[in-house]
Protein backbone atom coordinates (compact mmCIF):
# COMPACT_ATOMS: atom_id res chain seq x y z
CA UNK A 1 0.00 0.00 0.00
CA UNK A 2 1.41 3.29 -1.36
CA UNK A 3 4.92 1.71 -2.13
CA UNK A 4 5.64 4.85 -4.33
CA UNK A 5 5.97 7.20 -1.29
CA UNK A 6 9.35 7.67 0.73
CA UNK A 7 8.68 6.28 4.66
CA UNK A 8 8.33 10.12 5.47
CA UNK A 9 5.25 12.52 3.57
CA UNK A 10 4.18 15.93 3.36
CA UNK A 11 0.91 17.31 3.98
CA UNK A 12 1.09 17.69 0.18
CA UNK A 13 1.76 14.14 -0.32
CA UNK A 14 -1.04 12.85 2.39
CA UNK A 15 -3.80 15.02 0.56
CA UNK A 16 -2.61 12.94 -2.74
CA UNK A 17 -2.25 9.69 -0.71
CA UNK A 18 -6.07 10.64 0.68
CA UNK A 19 -7.70 11.80 -2.19
CA UNK A 20 -8.72 15.01 0.37
CA UNK A 21 -8.34 18.58 0.74
CA UNK A 22 -5.41 20.69 2.16
CA UNK A 23 -8.41 21.91 5.31
CA UNK A 24 -9.38 17.81 5.97
CA UNK A 25 -5.48 17.28 6.04
CA UNK A 26 -4.81 19.68 8.38
CA UNK A 27 -7.96 18.54 10.84
CA UNK A 28 -6.76 15.33 10.40
CA UNK A 29 -3.35 16.12 11.74
CA UNK A 30 -4.19 18.45 14.90
CA UNK A 31 -6.63 16.36 16.27
CA UNK A 32 -4.25 13.58 16.03
CA UNK A 33 -6.25 11.07 14.30
CA UNK A 34 -2.98 10.55 12.20
CA UNK A 35 0.19 10.80 14.31
CA UNK A 36 3.04 13.49 12.87
CA UNK A 37 5.59 15.67 14.08
CA UNK A 38 5.58 18.97 13.52
CA UNK A 39 9.21 20.72 12.67
CA UNK A 40 8.85 24.78 12.28
CA UNK A 41 5.79 25.13 10.27
CA UNK A 42 5.94 21.67 8.59
CA UNK A 43 4.27 18.64 9.34
CA UNK A 44 6.02 15.22 9.18
CA UNK A 45 4.21 12.72 8.98
CA UNK A 46 5.40 8.88 9.11
CA UNK A 47 3.91 6.44 5.92
CA UNK A 48 2.79 3.75 8.31
CA UNK A 49 0.93 6.00 10.63
CA UNK A 50 -1.50 6.92 7.22
CA UNK A 51 -1.17 3.26 6.60
CA UNK A 52 -2.84 2.15 9.82
CA UNK A 53 -4.89 5.24 9.32
CA UNK A 54 -6.79 4.02 6.20
CA UNK A 55 -6.64 0.23 7.90
CA UNK A 56 -8.64 1.95 11.20
CA UNK A 57 -11.45 3.59 8.56
CA UNK A 58 -11.54 -0.02 7.27
CA UNK A 59 -12.21 -1.68 10.23
CA UNK A 60 -14.94 0.69 11.57
CA UNK A 61 -16.59 0.33 8.16
CA UNK A 62 -16.69 -3.62 8.22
Amino acid sequence: MFKEYPDVVSVEQLMEMLQIGQSLAYRLLRSGAIPAKRVGRKYIIAKVNVIEFVCGICKEAA
